[in-house]
């Protein structure tokens, strides 16, 4: 087990929680449905500068599971980014938890920025509905992670589209379900909202990983997977100047390349 890709996932799962979850339960009647939005996405950006370069940031189990079926990591490191994750989810939910129990006359029980359908949804989204929108905006999320980049690391700009579709997602995901995409965003605070929050939590531990798979499966059709790619830059031979190609040969002769005014 390398540490640093652990303690990164673990830390970066815990203030996603604490600080995108956080804006729904403390600010959520300042900054409304928009606000949410681009706090869970800014916060993406800031972590992903912060540990990118580390893990890849994925923080999100379906993001995890895209990259796996992508070839990009083996089953055990994603094994141990899954634990990070939920466990990381878990805890950003605890300090999340004492500090909204500070603030007075703060509802706890049965919300707490837990995900929900049917009386728990904004507009009254049934179980079917909620899985379906909780998979169609997890591939969303999960694609482009895949397809901006490029291996396991994430690096350079990489972090603004990625934020920026989960600001997205957000938008149109918070009326319908208040938004999961992340079974780890999710685990959290169902458990200490308890009620309908555990009960309706299958979905939003699913969906998501249904998603990831689907993202996964349309990257391989829709872009070479980078590891192929190299390989196969590595391995075909390159014409240089004047048709040559490297190590002397020419593609027409297939053999030493003749010196002089005169063959050999």
């Amino acid at each position: 087990m390398e540490t640093r890709t652990v303690v990164s996932e673990f830390t970066g799962t815990a203030l996603l929680v604490l600080f995108g979850v956080g804006s729904l339960v403390l600010a959520g009647d300042y900054i409304n449905a928009v606000g949410i939005s681009l706090a869970f996405g800014f916060i993406l950006i800031a972590i992903a500068y912060a540990f990118g370069r580390i893990s890849g940031c994925h923080i999100n189990p379906a993001v995890t599971l895209g990259v796996l079926l992508a070839g990009r990591i083996d089953i055990r490191k994603a094994a141990e980014y899954w634990i990070a994750q939920l466990v990381g989810g878990i805890v950003g939910a605890a300090v999340l938890y004492l500090l909204a129990k500070q603030v007075p006359r703060l509802r706890t029980d049965d919300a707490f920025g837990s995900n929900g359908y049917g009386g728990r949804s904004p507009v009254g989204i049934g179980a079917g509905g909620a899985f379906l929108a909780e998979v169609l905006l997890t591939f969303l999320l999960v694609f482009v992670f895949l397809t901006v980049t490029q291996k396991l690391t994430m690096t350079g700009i990489e972090p603004v589209p990625v934020g920026l579709a989960l600001a997205a997602v957000n938008l149109v995901g918070i009326p319908l379900t208040w938004t999961s995409v992340n079974p780890a965003r999710s685990l959290g605070p169902a458990l200490f909202a308890g009620g309908g929050a555990l009960s309706q939590l299958w979905v939003f531990l699913i969906a998501p990983l249904v998603g990831g798979v689907l993202a996964a499966v349309v990257h391989r059709f829709t872009h070479l997977h980078p590891a192929a790619q190299a390989e196969e830059q590595a391995t075909e031979p390159r014409p240089g100047p004047w048709g040559r190609m490297r190590g002397g040969h020419r593609p027409e002769a297939g053999g030493p390349e003749a010196k002089g005014p005169k063959a050999a």
